[in-house]
């Protein structure tokens, strides 16, 4: 079902305010200006053994205005909804071009883009979080939680859940108003239990963060009753697990492992302002040059990733972005080859591309846009095998299954991933859980060692809802689908404190 934009979002004078910021920044002389209001309402819920710990619902609301004066961005954000604070603001990110003006290398110069049409987007939901009373929402957690506990695995659990509503108004001086809303929800759920010997060890869900509404936790996209069935077991035998013998592996990664590796390899690596040094002080660049598409192998000739913003429940999927591009996808890697990268206007335009590929993105009105990763995602083979085909092809290996941990270097070419559970592998069967499990690679030699993926029935759309970058830091979500994976000749160390053999 898609839903109308909320009434109170459009009771706001949102086209007054922003003749007034356009009409002002046009007086001043500046070009390429934008306006925006956004209005983000969050709720979070922590339970602890089925009590509520903490809950919130707060509203974060403004409005900001980014031009180009004198050939320098500028940029000022306000709190009042006013037309005064509107016009006030226009003439501060006017102020604020004058006094960047010494520090800028060269004039800023935007990828041209035709008009936006006035139009309006709704993300796909069936029912708003925040028509369930923040009482029911409880209950349901406490359930989950206590039907947790009546387990003797269980010694305690925490549970958590977010839910995000977030409506944007953008309008530029070329003639866009853009009315937009989107819904997210991310529940998870912590089992944790003793393992043997008395190290502890937990178990968390793999249920990622989705762009759905409360319909998500009763099923729709997400099977959570089974995940809670079969956690005790799994995290019984996750205590009892053995420790890794570190050496070079097959592994069998799943879909709920591998996204978070697509994540920091493949989607920030192909980030075109990281190419270009812009977040070498904070996030890190990369290696992937701006000259790369077309010239780089990035993985095996099985490997395909697209990037889009038009992902059905993507975390990153809207109608348009900040700098009034519409949604699109393109691809990134074709058979193994980098082919293409993640833009904004301004990125587009020291590329020398056409056009913007629309990854512009501000967390709030506090904060200039950005360059922000959208859904990044592995295409599955075509009648591939199922996870079990998949373990069946492996003679001496490793399965993953759930995203931890991770780490990687400045540039996105050494990295470290754990899972929530290892399990060995020999001769096709899965042979009791692994403790202590972190796989490593560089890159473009980890992907090149890509021999199998599994069909579309192990495909799954995962992400991160808290992804990190800028300064002052912003955050952004992103989903990243892509299914089950064989990967030959993967270094495995062991780590943390499990017990040794």
């Amino acid at each position: 079902m898609r839903r109308a934009v909320d009434p109170s979002f459009l009771a706001l004078p949102l086209e007054p305010l922003a003749h007034a910021a356009l009409t002002r920044a046009g007086e001043l002389g500046a070009r390429d200006a934008s306006f925006r209001i956004l209005r983000t309402r969050t709720g979070r819920l922590r339970l602890r053994d089925g009590v509520v710990e903490a809950a919130s619902d707060s509203v974060d609301i403004g409005l900001g205005v980014r031009l180009v004066y004198d050939g320098t961005w500028g940029y000022a954000a306000a709190a009042e909804l006013t037309t005064e604070a509107a016009a006030g603001a226009a003439r501060q990110a006017v102020e604020v071009a004058i006094a960047c003006r010494p520090l800028r290398r060269a004039p800023v110069t935007l990828a041209e883009e035709a008009t936006c049409p006035r139009t309006s987007w709704v993300s796909p939901y069936d029912i708003d979080p925040f028509d369930v009373p923040e009482t029911e929402r409880a209950a349901l957690l406490a359930g989950w939680s206590h039907r947790l506990l009546n387990s003797s695995a269980v010694e305690h659990v925490l549970a958590l859940f977010t839910a995000v509503r977030e409506n944007r108004f953008y309008a530029d001086a070329a003639g866009a108003a853009v009315i937009q809303q989107r819904v997210r929800v991310h529940p998870m759920v912590t089992a944790f239990g003793r393992a043997v010997g008395g190290e502890p060890a937990s178990l968390r869900t793999a249920g990622p963060p989705t762009g759905r509404g409360w319909e998500y936790l009763g099923g729709a996209g997400w099977d959570f009753d089974a995940e809670l069935a079969e956690l005790p077991e799994q995290l019984a035998a996750k205590s009892r697990a053995r420790p890794v013998r570190p050496g070079s592996y097959d592994l069998v990664i799943d879909a709920s492992n591998l996204w978070l590796t697509i994540h920091e390899t493949v989607g920030h690596a192909t980030e075109l302002d990281r190419a270009l040094g812009h977040e070498a002080s904070y996030a890190g660049t990369t290696f992937v040059t701006p000259d790369g598409p077309g010239t780089l192998r990035f993985g095996a000739p099985l490997m395909n990733v697209t990037a889009d913003r038009t992902t059905e429940h993507g975390l990153a999927t809207i109608g348009v972005d900040d700098e009034g591009v519409a949604a699109q996808s393109w691809e990134l890697v074709r058979d193994g080859v980098l082919i293409g990268l993640q833009t904004d206007r301004r990125t587009a335009a020291l590329a020398g591309a056409s056009r913007s590929t629309g990854c512009s993105f501000a967390e709030s009105a506090e904060y200039p846009p950005l360059a922000r990763m959208p859904n990044v995602c592995l295409r599955p083979a075509a009648g591939g095998p199922d996870v079990a085909g998949l373990i069946s092809g492996v003679e001496d290996g490793i399965y993953l299954a759930g995203a931890n941990s991770w780490s990687i270097d400045p540039r996105r070419e050494h990295f470290q991933f754990t899972a929530q559970r290892c399990h060995r592998i020999r001769s096709g069967r899965l042979d009791g859980q692994l403790s202590g499990v972190a796989y490593q690679g560089e890159t473009t030699g980890f992907w090149g060692g890509l021999a199998a993926l599994g069909g579309p029935a192990t495909y799954g759309l995962f992400g991160a809802d808290l992804c990190g970058k800028g300064q002052p830091v912003q955050v952004a979500a992103a989903s990243h689908g892509c299914p089950a994976a064989v990967f030959s000749g993967v270094r495995v160390e062991r780590v943390g404190g499990e017990r040794r053999s």
